[in-house]
C-alpha cells in the first residue's frame, strides 16, 4: 500500500515529490574542432543503428545523433568557389561553407564508418546511406575532390533522396558543404539487405543538426 506523502518525513516527501518530475532535457554536445564520424554505423544482434563517433577529445565517444550539435564556424567560409558548372552543387554566390575533407585545424575533420558492420551479412558486403530530408536555410552536400575536380557524393539541391553505397568495415572523409549560414537539421537513413534472405534491414530516420556561423 501507497504510504500518504503527509504522513511521510519532510525530506522523505521532497524527495518522493522530485521523483515524480521529469529530468530536464540534457543540453546538446557541441562539437567544434576534431575528428567525428558523423555517420557511425554498428551491426549486431539483427539491428542496424546509428550514432556519432566523437573523436574530438582524448578518448573516442559515441554519442545519439539527438545529443549532438556539429558547429561550422566562419573559418570554413570559401568566398572563391568556382563558379563553372561541376561546382554548381555549392550553390551560384560563389561562397560556401565546407568542412574539408583533410584534416585542418579548428574545424570538424567530419566522416562516417562502417568498422563496425562485419563482412559477409550484407548482399555485396555493402549497406546504403540514404539522405532522406535537409532542413535549413539552403544547399546541402557532401563531396570528394581530387585535382580540383569534385565528386558529388550528396547534394539536397538536385532533389532527395540520394543514396551512397558504403562498403562494410570502412572509413572515409569527405567535403561537407553548406551554401549559406544558419541551422540545418540533415536526415539520414541506413539501409543493407541481408545477404542471408534478402530481408532489407534499417537504422530508421537519424537527424543531425550542424550550426554554420557567420561572425
Amino acid at each position: 500500500m501507497r504510504t500518504p506523502l503527509g504522513l511521510l518525513g519532510p525530506l522523505a516527501a521532497a524527495a518522493a515529490l522530485l521523483g515524480l518530475v521529469a529530468s530536464p532535457a540534457q543540453a546538446a554536445t557541441i562539437l567544434t574542432s576534431g575528428h567525428v564520424d558523423v555517420v557511425d554505423v554498428d551491426y549486431a544482434g539483427g539491428a542496424l543503428t546509428v550514432n556519432v563517433l566523437d573523436g574530438t577529445g582524448s578518448t573516442d565517444v559515441e554519442r545519439s545523433p539527438a545529443d549532438v550539435t556539429f558547429r561550422v564556424p566562419l573559418a570554413a567560409k570559401h568566398t572563391t568557389v568556382p563558379t563553372t558548372p561541376a561546382w554548381s552543387f555549392l550553390g551560384t554566390g560563389g561562397t560556401a561553407w565546407i568542412l574539408p575533407q583533410s584534416q585542418t585545424s579548428g574545424l570538424l575533420w567530419a566522416g562516417w564508418n562502417t568498422t563496425e558492420v562485419p563482412t559477409g551479412v550484407f548482399r555485396n558486403d555493402r549497406v546504403s546511406f540514404n539522405l532522406t530530408d535537409v532542413s535549413g536555410p539552403a544547399g546541402f552536400s557532401v563531396y570528394t575532390a581530387s585535382g580540383g575536380t569534385p565528386t558529388v557524393l550528396f547534394d539536397s539541391g538536385d532533389g532527395l533522396p540520394d543514396a551512397l553505397g558504403v562498403n562494410a568495415g570502412s572509413h572515409t572523409h569527405a567535403n561537407w558543404g553548406f551554401d549559406a549560414p544558419g541551422t540545418y537539421t540533415v536526415t539520414f537513413d541506413v539501409t543493407g539487405v541481408l545477404g542471408a534472405t534478402g530481408t532489407t534491414v534499417s537504422s530508421g530516420p537519424q537527424q543531425f543538426t550542424f550550426q554554420v556561423l557567420d561572425s
